[in-house]
């Protein structure tokens, strides 16, 4: 039996692994390989918290591999080189590997792949962790979408699931091989400040099919209305299984498919089905537009007046210090758990964005080194999204109202009393706004600001008047 080389990275799974089982159903002995090189992602490569959870995920991977007899080989370094001595160390005869997306790696993609079809060996490329590759949906004119709603529209109608992949029963061991164990890749930080992560997140295959399982128990009935609700579980959480391939959309969309309903979870269906068609849409964006992840979309705001961030206000709104409690619980739950709400990531965005008009990179660049589900298509339009400056963005008047956002999506000021603590004993109409009642602050809760660093009125009048310019 020949052998071929599967090179696996954001497809970190046995089952409905596309290059997997494409190689096994060819007739070849499968080398399941992971290469480590960050600097082959540019100046975006893996943040500190990427690089925690694909530790974990490596590890969880591993054991699948030697339940099954098999034997997942780890490298660092250049991945072309790394991949040619393999081959040659083996006598590969193929290389399959799923497509990635982002421009840096397309590239890398491209010259391994020209590398091997040189020197006579089949090289086999799939689509692992989208619905749709990026190019296959196009305007009537052949152009790339620059709306969400019509790209989903014409998405939907093109649909056509795939059968999910089995997982293989058994994998041939490699015994020969010199491997470096997954703590040889150096992904952990010196101090294991993510050590609280794991009160929340089970990296790996098997966490990812049990999220999934309990969102279709749960938070699915009511997800339209629930997901905008962060003081409760109101959402899949699936975004880090999916960023690193640890589950497939198809595998989300068949299981969703299958939930016995009412009339009324057909809508909740249909909506968490668009925000899997938002990742599709930003990948969609990212590919046409691969200047997106570090430029403004719009052109027109190509000479905005962005102002020069002060050190000392960025950090304060890092660590949830800005004085305003729904931007705090914000920064605090993406600190302590390394992922954070999605109606939230909108409010903190649209502070850092409007009311301290800093460029949207100073948030995307935070995001990226402390997110989970860090993924650069999603990062960069979402946060290209609420600065306004994006395709098919907030309008550059829409600027949230922290104050009012919380009391319309945190009544009870549970989320905000449990990533603030500081502000427990606040009584919960005066935990909003809490400046605005400055001897009960000082009262119950002496340690928190006294005031916001910005004025939330006047900085939104600047904003508005700045963005009126552009």
């Amino acid at each position: 039996m020949a052998n071929a080389l599967v090179w696996l990275r954001r497809d970190l799974r046995l089952n409905d692994n596309p290059a997997l089982a494409q190689a096994i159903s060819d007739g070849y002995r499968p080398l399941l390989v992971y290469i480590h090189d960050e600097n082959e992602a540019g100046e975006w490569a893996p943040g500190a918290a990427s690089k925690v959870w694909l530790h974990h995920s490596l590890l969880s991977l591993q054991r699948n591999i030697a339940e099954r007899g098999g034997r997942l080989f780890l490298a660092k370094g250049n991945s072309q080189q790394e991949l040619h001595r393999l081959q040659l160390e083996t006598q590969a005869e193929a290389l399959y590997f799923s497509n990635l997306y982002e421009p840096a790696l397309r590239a890398r993609d491209d010259a391994v792949a020209e590398l091997f079809d040189q020197r006579g060996l089949a090289v086999y490329r799939s689509n692992s962790g989208l619905l749709f590759e990026p190019w296959q949906i196009q305007t009537g004119g052949g152009t790339p979408y620059k709306v969400f709603t019509p790209f989903w529209r014409n998405a939907s109608a093109q649909l056509a699931l795939r059968n999910v992949f089995s997982c293989p029963e058994t994998l041939p061991d490699w015994p020969t091989l010199e491997s470096l164990s997954v703590e040889q890749l150096n992904l952990l930080p010196a101090k294991p400040w993510h050590s609280q992560f794991w009160e929340y997140w089970q990296p790996g295959e098997a966490g990812a099919e049990e999220m999934l399982e309990i969102f279709c128990d749960g938070a699915v009935n009511g997800y339209r209305e629930q997901r905008n609700l962060p003081d409760r579980t109101g959402t899949s959480k699936l975004s880090p299984h999916l960023h690193f391939g640890e589950i497939s959309p198809h595998q989300i969309w068949r299981r969703i498919a299958a939930l016995p309903g009412d009339e009324s979870l057909a809508g909740d269906l249909t909506h968490f089905r668009s925000e899997l068609g938002w990742r599709e849409f930003s990948a969609h964006l990212l590919h046409h537009f691969p200047q997106s992840s570090n430029e403004n979309l719009n052109p027109n705001f190509r000479y905005f007046q962005w102002q020069t961030p002060d050190p000392e206000l960025l950090q304060r709104w890092q660590k949830g210090r800005t004085g305003i409690p729904i931007v705090d619980a914000g920064m605090r739950e993406l600190w302590h758990t390394g992922w954070m709400h999605n109606r939230v990531r909108m409010i903190v965005a649209s502070f850092l964005c409007k009311n301290l008009r800093y460029h949207w990179l100073h948030g995307a660049r935070w995001f990226w080194d402390t997110l989970l589900d860090a993924d650069l298509a999603n990062n960069s339009q979402g946060w290209q999204w609420t600065a306004g400056t994006g395709c098919d963005a907030a309008p550059y008047f829409r600027i949230f109202n922290p104050v009012t956002q919380a009391e319309r999506f945190d009544a009870s000021a549970r989320y905000i009393k449990k990533w603030v603590p500081e502000l427990t004993g606040m009584p919960v109409p005066h935990v909003f706004a809490p400046w605005q009642k400055p001897d009960i602050l000082k009262l119950h809760a002496p340690d928190y600001p006294v005031r916001p660093m910005v004025d939330l009125s006047i900085s939104r009048q600047l904003a508005l008047e700045a963005y009126s310019r552009r």
